[in-house]
């Protein structure tokens, strides 16, 4: 049976609820494997892409168990965890590229993807160009060249959360022979990638699906055999490894991660639109608000938001000051993950672009994800911090 996104995040990775056990699948630590003669060792030896225990490096039950789960929300057949969210960006790059290869970026990227592309891939031999997250489908298309192998998305974009419209771009993609990526660790379960021409899904599961800011950890899906086998084939040789201990507390994280998403998008709105009126801010980057590139693109594919979001400030307030805000914050920890339990912020001005014009807001800007605490509690903190802004 279909289940709804609620009963699949409680059930996904679980042994049917007749078997006899525990409820939670157990946690398994090892790296030998004994097989009982050479030819049973021959014979599993060559089931790489199936779920089985070869060898500590291919995964246990445990890894298998979050990536079954991690596969069904995000709507695909397959999963890789790997170490952390930078991983589950890189591997996939390095899996499907190759030196002489071209890679298009959007220019809003996540910032350790834009130094991996310009860094590593750059020294092996692939060129990444950058685009504006809010290309047009004709301008999109002349980017494109003969050896363009990956188009990678990202949204929202890092920081400046313009939506990108997905399908549009992945119809360009498809018809020039390259694969489409998304980062899709913002949209977690809200923007179910596969429906939208997404051939390889990129999650970082330090964020939500954690939800304690206390694991590293990654997620690449695919929805084609063929895919699976450039994932899965790529991760092994690459060394992927993910510790079990923080698969199994990403599971954990699983079963009350709509509750807490729930809750932390509701509250995420509900500051938004409390800065949205300030006469400190210039523009709210919320994805769910007019304000926001791309909102139309959010209504149309998003079935709902998380509580990250960023602000522009008036031009007339420098970046000195808006540090002078952030400092007077006592509710908000200064940190550059999200996800968690916590609000956090971060200044956000002077995000590198290689795209002219794209980026570019009224005044210096921030970060803000907004956490489990009371949310009048938080609008009381960030008013004071206005009036230490203001000050400044």
């Amino acid at each position: 049976m279909a289940k709804k996104i609620e009963t699949a995040l409680v059930h996904a990775g679980r042994r049917p609820t007749k078997d006899y056990g525990f409820v939670n699948p157990k946690l398994a630590r090892g790296s030998t494997v004994l097989y009982p003669d050479m030819e049973t060792k021959l014979a599993i030896g060559k089931r790489i892409f199936e779920p089985v225990d070869i060898y500590g490096l291919c995964g246990n039950e445990t890894h298998f168990a979050l990536e079954a789960a991690i596969a069904e929300v995000e709507g695909g057949s397959h999963a890789q965890v790997t170490g952390s969210g930078l991983s589950a960006i890189t591997v996939p790059l390095l899996a499907y590229l190759k030196a002489g290869d071209h890679l298009l970026v959007p220019d809003s990227v996540y910032g350790p993807t834009r130094t991996f592309c310009d860094g590593m891939l750059r020294r092996y031999g692939v060129e990444t160009s950058y685009y504006d997250p809010s290309i047009t489908p004709t301008a999109l298309e002349a980017l494109f060249r003969p050896n363009t192998r990956v188009l990678f998305t990202e949204s929202p974009g890092s920081h400046t959360f313009e939506v990108q419209d997905i399908p549009t771009l992945a119809e360009i993609a498809h018809a020039r022979g390259a694969k489409v990526f998304l980062d899709n660790t913002w949209g977690i379960h809200h923007f179910q990638p596969f429906t939208k021409g997404v051939d390889v899904s990129i999650q970082a599961l330090t964020k939500y699906p954690g939800g304690h800011s206390d694991i590293i950890l990654g997620a690449v899906v695919v929805n084609s055999e063929e895919d699976w086998r450039w994932l899965r084939l790529g991760a092994l040789e690459l060394g992927n490894y993910a510790s079990p201990d923080d698969c199994w507390l990403a599971l954990r994280g699983l079963r009350t991660l709509h509750v807490r998403l729930k809750a932390q998008e509701a509250a995420g709105l509900k500051v938004a639109n409390w800065l949205a009126e300030r006469p400190e801010v210039a523009r709210v980057l919320h994805p769910a608000l007019p304000s926001c590139p791309g909102h139309e693109f959010f209504l149309r594919d998003f079935t709902g938001s998380c509580g990250l979001f960023g602000i522009a400030f008036q031009p007339q307030f420098s970046p000195e000051a808006v540090m002078r805000f952030i400092d007077s914050l006592q509710l908000f920890g200064i940190g550059a993950s999200w996800g968690g339990y916590e609000s956090l912020v971060l200044p956000t001005t002077g995000t590198i672009r290689r795209s002219e014009g794209t980026g570019v807001f009224e005044g210096p800007m921030a970060r803000f994800h907004i956490g489990l605490e009371n949310v009048d509690d938080l609008i009381e903190d960030l008013e004071q911090g206005l009036a230490a802004l203001r000050a400044a």
